[in-house]
């Protein structure tokens, strides 16, 4: 090769050389220029692209009760969107959907004429009736799945746990509270064209570090659906304006019920007023009126300047001090510190306060958790108020000996009560119990506290003793005793502030009864109060059979058996019996023994089909036998039969099953 040619070609490979140099400098140029230089321009354009881009309600964690049942859970629902400017015939599609949501075909006709790129037309709509839009296969139209909250129980728990909107997120109570933990992350419906500019969704996660977690509670479903059932019958019976009844275990502090009324439907609670989702128990304050003597009492004993058999003069029923006159509801002479307390006599309260002195015994009230809220994990907790002593003029000191002049809650008034039954020992009330993560983890877990102690278990036995009185027919709750168990509690029976004349009303009171059960052994502290009931105003006739009633209930749900000396005839008071109409069915009276089935006259075994655990127990040791109980619910089977000689059988086995 000629030395001119060799050159020819080494020009040529320099030149293509220059040009795919020159080549990949203009493609790193262009890349430099795109994705640095126009990268906000072409973000803009890329967004130009997309329809519409919503946020979907994330998914929430599960809460339950104690003992693993749901009370508010997710579900998959669907929703139908549209794109009104591709819906080519709105009237047609409107009356379409019309047939399959049950909405107005105008109001569906109004949302598909909006000049929107994106429309929700029904949101949350069961599966269902989505499959049913979404075979109409109309252009214009979607369906996406979403999930709601639903709450199994209705109104069981509902002021516990609240409730969550639209969107999922919570927006009362438990709900409220937990949101964090309870709300997984969000997810985005995105809506985009394709090369032909047809739209389509993209449903994807957003970017978060936010998991769901499950609530586990200390609530007992069963117990909370007993207490709100006897609460509700309990207000409409007295014909009062609402109620409170709290279910504690002294023990641990945890929060076994907590019933409100009125109550209200958590999955549809947009059809109640903001005041029905309150939960009262914690956030609305009343006077105690006469409860509050346990506490005077239980400060009178620790500081030792009474005992239960020192005597006061209680002036036969009228005292003047502080320039008014206070009123007994009965003419009492000489009382001692137990019947002062039995038989509720304010003007013997105020002598025993007066022993004690405002100051200390204001000490010993906040010791007990009053004035200051108890820091439960529920939203909206007040602390109630309790007059200084610089503030407290001689009749303001005399009244608040028995109960009025201060305020607390009923969340607060129950605790107290329960440092009572439990040796003297304020415990921190709770409802979470425990947090579990999505791999079943537990994150975190709440466990009984102690606050502080407020007497010593020496006084709070003695206190228990004299309060067991109350509960007796000498007491002012005798309607409260639970037959088979020892009860100690008080009565309380409160006048109202009228808003408009600013003094107390003659028409308006505040009724309740605490106590708890078993005294020798609390297992349960119940406190049941009455907002403005008419007729019977007293704490014992009104708030006293709900205690009862839940108690015994309660008792036999957590399967505490009655103690056999305890268990004797029913009776029933006087007062009660002149509230029947004529009509009603014969009354037993207190010496009456109940009739017996016409087998055990005959000394034949009966038949205890259909009775449920405590009936059983009761019946089948008093007629002296060992009784054995297998299952829960209602006996359906038992060995010996029905009509086996009485005198041949030593023990008795019964079967019991839930109703189906």
């Amino acid at each position: 090769m000629k030395i001119k040619e060799k050159k020819w070609v080494r020009f040529r490979i320099h030149l293509v050389s220059v040009f795919f140099i020159g080549g990949l400098i203009a493609i790193f140029f262009r890349v430099y220029q795109l994705q640095v230089l126009q990268q906000e321009y072409l973000r803009g354009i890329a967004k130009n692209g997309i329809i519409g881009n919503t946020k979907l309600p994330p998914k929430r964690g599960v809460i339950y009760d104690r003992d693993g049942h749901e009370l508010a859970i997710s579900v998959q629902v669907g929703s139908v969107f549209a794109h009104p400017k591709q819906v080519k015939d709105k009237n047609k599609t409107a009356r379409a959907l019309s047939k399959i949501l049950g909405e107005k075909r105008s109001l569906i006709l109004k949302k598909l004429k909006r000049n929107r790129s994106f429309v929700w037309v029904k949101r949350r709509i069961p599966q269902t009736l989505a499959e049913q839009v979404k075979a109409l296969n109309l252009k214009g139209l979607g369906v996406t799945t979403e999930t709601r909250r639903y709450y199994p129980g209705r109104e069981t728990a509902a002021h516990i746990i609240g409730f969550a909107g639209t969107d999922n997120q919570g927006l009362e109570g438990i709900e409220k509270k937990f949101d964090g933990l309870l709300r997984g992350p969000e997810e985005k419906l995105s809506f985009m064209r394709d090369a032909l500019g047809r739209p389509f969704a993209v449903t994807r996660p957003v970017t978060s570090d936010r998991r769901i977690h499950d609530l586990h509670l200390t609530i007992d479903k069963d117990i909370q659906y007993k207490a709100q059932a006897s609460l509700r019958a309990a207000v409409k019976k007295a014909k009062a304006r609402g109620g409170h009844c709290v279910v504690v275990d002294p023990n641990t502090g945890e929060i076994l019920a907590m019933a409100v009324v009125p109550e209200f439907n958590p999955n549809v609670f947009f059809n109640y007023k903001p005041y029905q989702w309150r939960n009262r128990a914690v956030t609305d304050c009343f006077e105690p009126g006469s409860t509050i003597k346990a506490f005077l009492l239980s400060a009178a004993l620790e500081e030792s300047v009474v005992s239960p058999l020192s005597q006061f003069y209680c002036e036969q029923g009228k005292f003047k001090v502080g320039g008014r006159v206070v009123h007994d509801t009965h003419k009492y002479g000489d009382l001692s510190v137990a019947d002062i307390v039995v038989h509720s006599s304010n003007i013997g309260a105020i002598k025993l306060g007066q022993k004690l002195g405002y100051r200390k015994f204001t000490e010993y009230l906040k010791n007990f958790g009053f004035g200051k809220r108890a820091k439960i994990d529920l939203m909206g907790e007040r602390g109630g108020f309790i007059r200084g002593v610089k503030n407290a003029r001689t009749i303001d000191q005399a009244t608040l000996f028995f109960g009025q002049g201060m305020t607390s809650t009923s969340l607060q008034l129950t605790m107290a009560m329960a440092a009572i039954a439990n040796g003297g020992k304020l415990m921190r009330p709770y409802v979470v119990s425990r947090v579990v993560d999505e791999s079943g983890s537990t994150t975190k877990k709440v466990g009984p506290k102690v606050v502080k102690r407020t007497i010593s278990d020496k006084t709070a036995r003695k206190v228990a003793a004299i309060l067991e009185g109350v509960a007796t027919e000498e007491g002012t709750a005798a309607q409260a005793a639970v037959e088979g168990y020892r009860v100690a509690g008080k009565t309380g029976t409160s006048q109202k502030v009228d808003p408009e004349t600013k003094r107390y009303s003659k028409k308006k009171y505040v009724a309740s009864f605490v106590g708890f059960v078993p005294s020798d052994k609390p297992r349960l502290v119940i406190m049941v109060m009455i907002d403005e009931p008419k007729g019977h105003i007293y704490g014992g006739l009104v708030a006293g059979p709900v205690f009862k009633e839940v108690g015994s209930w309660a008792l036999n749900h957590l399967r505490i058996s009655p103690q056999p000396s305890l268990l004797g005839n029913i009776k029933v008071q006087s007062a009660q019996a002149q509230d029947q109409p004529e009509n009603a069915a014969p009354q037993i009276s207190p010496e009456t023994p109940l009739p017996l089935p016409h087998a055990v006259r005959a000394a034949q075994l009966p038949d205890f089909t259909g009775l449920g655990m405590r009936e059983v127990l009761k019946r089948g040791r008093a007629l002296g036998l060992k009784v054995c109980l297998e299952g829960s619910g209602l006996a359906i089977r038992q060995n010996p039969d029905p009509g086996s000689l009485l005198k041949t059988v030593q023990s008795l086995k019964v079967n019991f099953r839930p109703p189906m």
